[in-house]
């Protein structure tokens, strides 16, 4: 069993993907989208986990219940919003995960053998258009931001937690915002 070094996390929110490779950095910008539109309480954590994998096994395993945000593969147009829950996770973080998404398979399956595993695991997701190189989301995919954003701000309410929208500046931007071109 691994051992405790973080204390627990009620409710993990992770944007996983690469915002260097087009839509596929969709789960990193809604999470950043999320901090800077929403108050949310100390039981929720935000984490930009971008591509690091296993190197986010301690903060999973940490973690009560994790909502994944990512690009995922499926078989609407791109732009279709999709949710996975329960027994659909695993299957879909080996088969319908962008292609950094090995490291999710891993970082779940090492949660798991740690007696660490999440009581509940969701995937909020966007279909991608295009995950090759290319600085920011196609338009199908940028359109949908805010509804990406709205669907983890509903698994916040299913939980019983209120996200409080807050109102945003845009000069009040940090530079890291701008970079992911919020």
């Amino acid at each position: 069993m691994m051992p405790m070094s973080e204390p627990r996390i009620p409710v993990l929110v992770l944007g996983l993907g690469n915002i260097l490779c087009g839509d596929d950095g969709a789960g990193v910008t809604a999470v950043h989208l999320l901090r800077r539109g929403h108050e949310l309480p100390p039981a929720v954590r935000v984490v930009d986990g971008g591509t690091l994998g296993l190197d986010l096994l301690a903060l999973v395993a940490a973690s009560d219940r994790v909502i994944l945000v990512d690009a995922i593969r499926g078989d609407g147009p791109p732009g279709t919003l999709i949710r996975l829950a329960g027994d659909d996770v695993a299957p879909a973080v080996y088969d319908r995960l962008s292609f950094h998404q090995v490291g999710v398979a891993d970082l779940l399956a090492g949660a798991a053998l740690c007696e660490r595993y999440p009581d509940e695991v969701v995937i909020v997701g966007v279909v991608p258009a295009i995950t090759g190189l290319q600085l920011g989301c196609t338009p199908a995919v940028a359109a949908q931001l805010p509804a990406l954003v709205a669907g983890v701000v509903a698994e916040l309410a299913r939980l019983g937690i209120v996200a409080h929208p807050r109102a945003v500046r845009l000069d009040a931007v940090d530079d890291g915002a701008r970079a992911l071109g919020l």
